[in-house]
């Protein structure tokens, strides 16, 4: 396509085009004037084209000397070869250079506040101040280029299956359990407020049961959390519902579009995934969303260590706890001073303490062998599939405690020795979740996922005698040790989503007050349905090899919430405050 302004980009002149007029617009990447000749470099979205002008060139010439990196050009030259020497090979246009006859500058540029050279060391609160500037550098360029084409291949795949994509509502109604809503005061309505979606869930649910039997919406979503580096106030689903399916359908449609995303980032995966139960995931990695492209598995080693008198031990699996352990190949170099960094570790994550039993050529080394004697040791190695030189750590608390503990220093122990596999996708679905978990400051259950996931049918008639012990028709799929993405088989039956809305505390009037719309929905010809939702967001960090969301996102938020460059959230004026009938305390007040 030929523009007034350019006739090529940047980055796709090659020897075919020797000879040629050509028109180039774009910044100014280098700047080289070497008294009778000068060179600069001339950068756009595409790549970089060489451009020259020597003293012959007359005014021309006299342009080029004054201008400085950053400054935006236009440029019509001749393309013509480079001498064998002087090619570029680390450039896509590297066998040419473009010979200017004419230059326009097109806005002259002050010094930039930050320095955008691709391997620059900004501070990152410089780069989120400046992220119009910091958006210049290709690595950051092509990871949003990637979530592009990651996004195009989703509408794709689903539209050749018969999803339809439809908008759901920014402004709704606060609902609740997961996490705080974003509200929004309503100025026609004063005292009242919308929330901004957690997610499209009950829309995409009301859809099924308007008859769209297939619906899909990459779409923005909101939530007041703490942030981390894979969290944003403001992310972005691919949000998918299915009527008349099963667990088997979901999985089969969500495999073929991940075969079709990664492509896109050029990994060829094999489906169908592995799956394990929620338990087993717990059991073998310590973590819901395992990371399986590396061994180290926790083990049971209650049998094994038990009943020597060791108290702490003995006194855990007569309690109902566990005692897990993991084995690190080469860890019995470890200092006391590393394993006591390992233990403050293991702390965080409610462990009241770490065991470990290294094997030296000494023989067997732990604080705790006077009271397990040889033998066990021995039999520990045994259990753990060690040998000489390695190390064994033990945490020994309730089952949750201690499998999240030991799966946190797994994987933190993974990254320093440098045990992960680079450019490899290992995805898992994790299923058979429990339906609700016990949240101890509120003296209530909750709903591990959300409250509209299907308990398993053999489990409806224990939703009010036994909540604890159902099960949900829920799945997450994993990625790396990401979860990338959630979903279940959804409950269509009224009585039943009362049953669920009762086990979580909620009475009629509160189920009415928040669900009432959605009750009566249920009652008219809902259809069975199911659905998922994957963060985009997460998975275009993983696949450009990211380490925080905030690469794929153009203009993200710090981890307190802030928009550096836009210096918001921000004060509003007195006037819109009134309008909105809200009067603002001022802190400690």
């Amino acid at each position: 396509m030929k523009l007034i302004n350019r006739t090529h980009t940047c980055g796709e002149l090659t020897g075919k085009n020797e000879g040629e007029m050509v028109k180039l617009s774009g910044w100014i990447n280098s700047h080289r004037d070497l008294g009778s000749l000068v060179f600069f470099d001339l950068r756009d979205r595409w790549g970089i084209t060489q451009i020259t002008v020597d003293e012959n060139d007359g005014e021309v010439f006299e342009k080029a000397k004054t201008l400085r990196n950053w400054d935006v050009v236009s440029v019509d030259g001749i393309v013509r070869k480079r001498p064998e020497n002087m090619v570029n090979n680390n450039l896509k246009t590297g066998e040419i250079e473009v010979a200017a006859t004419n230059i326009i500058l097109l806005n002259k540029t002050e010094p930039l506040p930050i320095n955008i050279d691709e391997k620059a060391n900004v501070s990152e609160e410089l780069r989120l101040k400046y992220r119009y500037l910091d958006l210049r550098r290709y690595p950051l360029q092509s990871k949003l280029i990637l979530r592009h084409k990651i996004a195009l291949s989703v509408r794709n795949f689903l539209d050749k299956r018969g999803f339809i994509e439809v908008e759901t509502p920014m402004l709704t109604k606060s609902t609740p359990e997961g996490a705080r809503d974003y509200v929004v005061p309503s100025r026609i309505h004063r005292g009242k407020f919308y929330a901004l979606p957690q997610s499209p869930q009950l829309f995409k649910q009301l859809l099924m049961i308007s008859g769209f039997d297939r619906y899909f919406q990459i779409v923005k979503c909101f939530r007041d959390e703490d942030l981390r580096a894979d969290r944003q106030p403001e992310f972005t689903q691919i949000d998918m519902e299915m009527s008349f399916v099963e667990e088997e359908d979901v999985f089969s449609i969500v495999e073929g579009m991940m075969v079709e995303i990664c492509k896109v980032a050029g990994y060829e995966i094999e489906t169908p995934f592995k799956r394990m139960t929620f338990k087993e995931a717990m059991e073998r990695y310590g973590s819901d969303k395992p990371d399986i492209r590396f061994s180290m598995e926790l083990k049971e080693i209650s049998d094994t260590v038990c009943g020597s008198g060791f108290k702490v031990f003995d006194s855990v699996k007569e309690s109902g706890g566990v005692i897990k352990a993991i084995l690190v190949k080469g860890g019995a170099e470890y200092s006391r001073k590393n394993i006591k960094d390992f233990e403050d570790f293991v702390k965080t994550y409610g462990a009241k303490g770490l065991a470990w039993f290294k094997w030296t050529d000494d023989g067997f080394n732990s604080p705790i062998l006077k009271f397990l004697g040889e033998e066990k040791a021995k039999a520990l190695f045994e259990k753990m599939e060690g040998e000489k030189g390695d190390i064994v750590f033990i945490v020994a608390d309730t089952f949750e405690t201690a499998c999240t503990s030991l799966g946190a220093l797994r994987l933190k122990i993974a990254k320093e020795r440098n045990l992960i596999p680079e450019n490899t996708l290992s995805f898992v679905w994790v299923t058979d979740f429990p339906m609700f978990e016990w949240d101890e400051e509120e003296k209530r259950y909750v709903a591990m996922h959300h409250p509209f996931t299907s308990p398993k049918k053999e489990h409806i008639e224990l939703l009010e005698s036994e909540p604890s012990k159902v099960m949900a028709r829920a799945y997450d799929l994993a990625l790396n040790g990401f979860e990338i993405g959630g979903g279940s088989i959804r409950t269509h039956n009224m009585e039943v989503q009362k049953k669920v809305f009762k086990a979580i505390g909620l009475s009629e009037k509160e189920a009415e007050e928040k669900f009432g719309f959605f009750l009566n929905a249920l009652k008219l010809g809902a259809p069975p349905h199911g659905g998922i939702a994957f963060g985009l967001d997460r998975i275009a960090m993983i696949l450009a090899g990211g380490e925080s969301i905030r690469d794929v996102i153009a203009f993200p938020k710090t981890t307190s919430a802030m928009c550096l460059m836009t210096e918001s959230p921000s004060n509003i004026d007195s006037k819109q405050l009134e309008e909105l009938g809200i009067e603002v305390k001022k802190e400690g007040n």
